[in-house]
């Protein structure tokens, strides 16, 4: 590892390994960091495999990088690639391929890439961040003239010192697992329903262990384990909140198990695998410059610097088996994302991509998702590319110039789904 970059990334998830290949690409000099041993962070170590969502309204709205692995998976998996017409909102994907392909790609931009790493301090000092990362073999000092935090937890940019937003409640994350020995269309629901509510007024069994909606392991059983229990996940974005949610998930699975293997039908029920990280839906979110509000996500705002589309429900999964709180967009609508939400207030040279950029609850719960995250990924990485090539801030790059480096990478970028030379400029890559 050397000791100076142009760009640092620090998270190797969906926003984070999208803006890391944006810079790579775009000629600057990039360092991805990453605590784990695979990119794709939720859809790959969480198991939450099927990105949501690149079509809104019969339209693709996400193209670019996040978009050319997406397909380029589909195509090595055999699986057909959806078109525009597409309407449906989960597309699944082979996480081993996708992580496989991301990896290459990565190292295909020139982006040196460590995994087992995360930042340990973070300073501003003479133009330039300068970080202290923790390796397998101890504390390694780089410095990078632009810095992008896309731990989804909002680690670097707490770490370098700017306002974080805490709710009082967060959503549950899910511990993904895959399970088999047993015969779904010959369970008998309702007695199992029966069965679980005594074991939970036992004390044996929480509803969240097998249901999100406190209406009995039907779901969990017929979809095989994947994404079905609810795990409490406060402070997840510290190591001691993220161990306390391991080890509670893990807790679920054992009460979930121990119940299930005692129904009829069930004695031969097994755990074939388990995602080695709960999928975690919501910690903190930066002060930003600007705010995105579910007021302005749910009408479709045209912010004056939006830098991508979103289009996914408001989604706010709920504590205690109670379900989601979830509102449908209104047909035609097209969020968009401005790129105040991606710069922590107060800060320079600091971009966000992920999770934790500003929002609201209620539109963090919509932009949370996969795609939006490689979108935003692809904004950041085009922004630290740009900045370092003009020695500009991020906040001070024409929107055009932003602009025309997105399309040269096949981004769809806002304005472009009512302009169609722009869509087809953007869909080249198909």
């Amino acid at each position: 590892m050397d000791s100076k970059y142009d760009v640092i990334v620090c998270g190797a998830g969906t926003a984070g390994v999208i803006a890391a290949i944006q810079a790579g690409r775009a000629g600057a000099r990039t360092l991805l960091v990453e605590k784990s041993g695979m990119p794709g962070g939720t859809l790959t170590v969480g198991g939450i495999n099927y990105p949501a969502q690149f079509f809104a309204w019969g339209r693709r709205i996400i193209g670019g990088i996040g978009w050319e692995l997406f397909r380029e998976t589909c195509v090595v998996t055999g699986q057909p690639v959806p078109e525009s017409t597409s309407t449906s909102r989960h597309l699944r994907v082979d996480a081993a391929i996708f992580a496989a392909l991301a990896d290459a790609a990565i190292i295909a931009a020139g982006v040196e890439l460590l995994y087992h790493a995360m930042p340990a301090a973070v300073v501003f000092a003479d133009g330039a961040w300068n970080l202290q990362i923790c390796t397998k073999t101890g504390l390694q000092p780089v410095r990078a003239r632009l810095l992008i935090d896309a731990t989804g937890d909002a680690n670097v940019v707490g770490l370098a010192g700017c306002e974080l937003i805490r709710a009082a409640v967060v959503q549950p994350g899910t511990l993904t697992f895959g399970c088999s020995g047993y015969d779904a269309n010959a369970l008998d629901y309702a007695a199992l329903k029966t069965a679980a509510d005594v074991a939970i007024a036992a004390g044996e069994l929480a509803t969240t262990d097998i249901s999100w909606r406190n209406d009995g392991p039907r779901a969990l059983l017929q979809k095989h384990g994947h994404n079905a229990n609810h795990v409490f996940s406060p402070n997840a974005h510290t190591s001691e909140g993220r161990s306390r949610t391991e080890v509670e998930g893990r807790k679920a699975l054992l009460r979930m198990y121990r119940f299930l293997r005692r129904q009829p039908g069930l004695e031969n029920f097994r755990i074939d695998w388990v995602c080695p990280e709960v999928g975690i839906r919501e910690t903190v979110r930066i002060k930003g410059k600007k705010t995105i509000a579910a007021s302005d996500y749910e009408s479709g705002r045209m912010y004056d610097d939006a830098v991508c589309y979103a289009c996914y429900p408001i989604d706010e999964h709920l504590n205690d088996g109670l379900g989601i709180n979830g509102r449908a967009l209104r047909p035609n609508v097209f969020p968009t994302i401005p790129r105040g939400a991606l710069l922590p207030a107060g800060s320079r040279s600091l971009l966000v991509a992920g999770r934790c950029l500003a929002s609201d609850r209620d539109a963090n719960s919509a932009l949370r998702v996969e795609c939006p995250c490689m979108a935003m990924g692809q904004a950041a990485g085009a922004m630290a590319a740009l900045s370092v090539r003009t020695g500009s801030d991020p906040e001070e790059l024409a929107m055009q110039d932003i602009y025309t480096l997105l399309r040269a990478h096949k981004a769809i970028v806002p304005g472009d789904i009512g302009n169609p030379a722009g869509l087809a400029e953007a869909g080249a890559a198909r």
